[in-house]
């Protein structure tokens, strides 16, 4: 005979399963909802494009059609089937032309975002993204208005960007997942002349969510402030964390000013402590990354060896910057990397 303990457990056990059937089901409709939600317009755009080919006019004979089947379509269904909805439905088509490519994990939010990209490779990259790491609209919203894309092309080519994320292929180098400048808007921290490297760190940890997103993929949080004893000096490297895709150790360091060479030089130390007593044989070299308001580049490439690959130093910008900004940093680099590669005398 069964004790009551034991009847307990099994009916816990019984619950923990019910509920985990109950919530994935759930989960379930709604994608199906969301994707039927989503062939409904690519059809509408379908039927619409259609009928626009007949026209001799087809701007003008477009224009008029759209207008008046909106009128009646919202008269009947609601805002949905607006005419702006409709314009989106056509270009939603035109965009995607085979059914067959839609993809059943995003919703029609998503593709919105989407076909409001003109680059197709930057579209396909969001695209692979949003479906390989399960984005929410609101994350693949911030990521677009981020400018991830073009950042990861700062200092990668746009082929190995789009094999990774087609999942050709893993990242081999830190720079195809580590990306600067880094984007820390989501702390909401004031941006002010200085403020403690304790609160940049307490707001990163409280956001932990939203860091392992801006970082990338494959981050796992490992440990804050871990103790490194040497002999009978402690040293305490701000931030842990392990990169299963990399397959290595990664520390951060948080600095709220310019960066140093002695900067620099904790950082070495500290990687080297994990690579000689963290690291397993089959892992690969644990990576330091140094997290500061702004950096002198050709101090850092002159302060660590020519061929590093496991040191990396990226700023972090408290708010989302403007397209403006960004081409005009875009441009400053790709002259500073034009002028090194260009033979003196």
């Amino acid at each position: 005979m069964m004790t009551g303990n034991m009847d307990l457990a099994s009916i816990s056990g019984v619950l923990d399963d019910l509920r985990h059937i109950i919530e994935t089901s759930r989960r379930d409709a709604v994608r199906s909802v969301d994707f039927c939600r989503v062939r409904m317009y690519w059809e509408l755009g379908q039927r619409i494009v259609e009928e626009e080919q007949k026209g001799e006019l087809r701007a003008h004979y477009g224009s008029y059609l759209l207008k008046n089947l909106a009128l009646k379509l919202e008269t009947e269904y609601g805002s949905g089937f607006s005419l702006r909805q409709l314009e989106r439905a056509r270009q939603f088509y035109r965009t995607y032309p085979i059914a067959s490519a839609l993809r059943p994990q995003l919703n029609w939010s998503q593709y919105k975002m989407l076909i409001s990209i003109d680059d197709e490779g930057k579209r396909e990259y969001y695209e692979c993204e949003s479906v390989r790491n399960s984005w929410t609209g609101r994350e693949l919203e911030r990521q677009i208005n981020s400018q991830l894309y073009e950042r990861l092309l700062l200092s990668n080519d746009k082929a190995s960007v789009l094999s990774v994320a087609r999942g050709e292929r893993l990242p081999e180098l830190p720079s195809e997942i580590i990306k600067d400048p880094m984007i820390l808007e989501f702390l909401g921290l004031e941006r002010r002349p200085s403020y403690y490297e304790k609160d940049l760190e307490s707001a990163i940890l409280t956001h932990i969510q939203q860091f392992l997103l801006e970082l990338g993929n494959g981050f796992t949080f490992v440990a804050r402030q871990k103790r490194l004893q040497l002999e009978d000096d402690e040293y305490y490297a701000d931030l842990v964390f392990y990169n299963r895709l990399l397959r290595c150790f990664v520390i951060i360091e948080l600095k709220t000013g310019k960066l140093t060479h002695q900067d620099l030089g904790q950082l070495q130390m500290y990687v080297n402590y994990y690579d000689r007593t963290e690291k397993r044989p089959d892992e690969n070299p644990t990576i330091g990354i140094l997290l500061c308001t702004s950096k002198n580049d050709t101090a850092v490439k002159m302060t660590l060896p020519h061929d590093n690959q496991t040191i990396l130093a990226s700023e972090y910008r408290l708010y989302l910057p403007s397209s403006e900004e960004f081409i005009r940093e875009v441009n400053e680099v790709k002259n500073l990397v034009h002028s090194e590669q260009t033979p003196k005398g």
